[in-house]
């Protein structure tokens, strides 16, 4: 038996690899926003998710520091056992205040997050509705959670009006800036068809928070939808404000609800403090330095307009996709950037649908106009 099944395990890995899909880890030795050391080279990075730049700023590392030594570096517990520090407290009313929403809980991940949002607030009665290209969080969370599942076409509030029709008792589900390909749904409509047949509509806006908004609160303040109108909102602190840690912010019913019925909270232990005092840091500079946005639009307006000649996606955020096919077209392309000192990670199935591998860019507010202008050259030279 033991034999058998290591040469199962064995045989999974070998056929993905054969097939250009082997994902392998690699050693960042040194990381400064737009530039990152590996095998003691330097690459012009446009593969991370840190947005503002705020990963390495001088005033988030201090407070990450000085919060170590004030409240330890770990919470040691359950929050609902040991009890939450003061730092906790001081950032989830924080989030409040900013995101206007009445409560928030604190999760180790938006993976973990999405899974307690899904799981603990949808009952067997009810139908999860998910866009076709939810995050594999929201998926496994549906899933695993009590109700059933269908997914509606991208973005498609046609496609969705149907299902809500066939399936009166059910819960909306969306990201507001989609993690692949860069776009965003119509979150006025959906929101008003929410409305319309009495439903409530989740959102999972990780790549959308301290981004989209006049201060950064999110992709549904910037549709002209205040966040408190949402049934339940689900960010991360590891995309745009550079940390890590997750939360999920609602009415006080629901997340009351939640903390006493989410195992992934009540049986996970809190967020570091330190942590906590870092992202209270990070989320000060955001929402008061609004250069860092004003910069990162910029950045995408000008990626755009010198790369309208290639196969670029439909997208107005810091994720721009150029869709290539094939995992062994992307791994190639990808290796050829390299090469010229630029970090770009092929993307594959099963991450992206087969026959959409693809190169996903994602920029931020510390490139510089040469940084984009070289990123473009580049790729023109690959003959997209």
């Amino acid at each position: 038996m033991l034999q058998t099944k290591l040469a199962q395990l064995h045989q999974a890995v070998a056929e993905r690899n054969a097939q250009q899909l082997l994902r392998q880890a690699v050693t960042v030795e040194h990381y400064n926003g737009r530039l990152i050391t590996i095998g003691g080279q330097q690459y012009l990075n446009f593969s991370g998710n840190d947005y503002l730049g705020l990963a390495t700023a001088p005033e988030v590392l201090q407070a990450y520091a000085d919060g170590a030594l004030k409240y330890g570096a770990g919470s040691t517990g359950s929050p609902l056992i040991t009890g939450q520090h003061t730092i906790h407290r001081q950032l989830t009313d924080t989030l409040s205040d900013w995101l206007g929403v009445e409560r928030v809980l604190l999760f180790s991940s938006g993976f973990a997050a999405n899974q307690a949002m899904l799981q603990v607030l949808a009952a067997k009665s009810d139908t999860l509705l998910l866009d076709k290209l939810s995050h594999a969080s929201l998926i496994d969370g549906a899933l695993h959670s009590a109700a059933s599942m269908k997914r509606f076409a991208h973005n498609d509030i046609d496609a969705l009006a149907k299902l809500l029709q066939q399936a009166p008792q059910s819960m909306v589900v969306t990201e507001g800036v989609f993690s692949m390909d860069g776009d965003s749904p119509d979150l006025a409509a959906l929101h008003s068809l929410c409305q319309q047949h009495k439903v409530p509509l989740l959102l999972d806006d990780a790549h959308g928070l301290g981004v989209q908004g006049a201060e950064g609160q999110g992709s549904a303040p910037a549709q002209g939808i205040e966040n408190s109108e949402l049934f339940c909102l689900m960010a991360n602190f590891g995309k745009a404000l550079g940390v890590a840690g997750a939360f999920l912010g609602a009415g006080k019913t629901v997340i009351d609800y939640i903390e006493q019925f989410g195992r992934h909270y009540i049986y996970s232990t809190g967020l570091s403090p330190a942590l906590c005092a870092a992202v209270l840091k990070s989320i000060e500079l955001c929402r008061s330095e609004h250069w860092r946005r004003d910069k990162l639009h910029s950045n995408i307006e000008k990626f755009r307009m010198l790369a309208a000649d290639l196969p670029l996606m439909s997208s107005g955020t810091a994720i721009q996709g150029v869709i290539l096919g094939s995992s062994e077209q992307a791994v190639n392309a990808s290796s050829q950037l390299k090469k010229s000192g630029i970090w770009l990670t092929a993307i594959r199935p099963p991450t992206v649908p087969v026959g959409s591998a693809r190169l996903r860019i994602t920029l931020s507010s510390q490139h510089s106009d040469d940084d984009i202008a070289m990123l473009v050259k580049k790729l023109r030279r690959l003959s997209l």
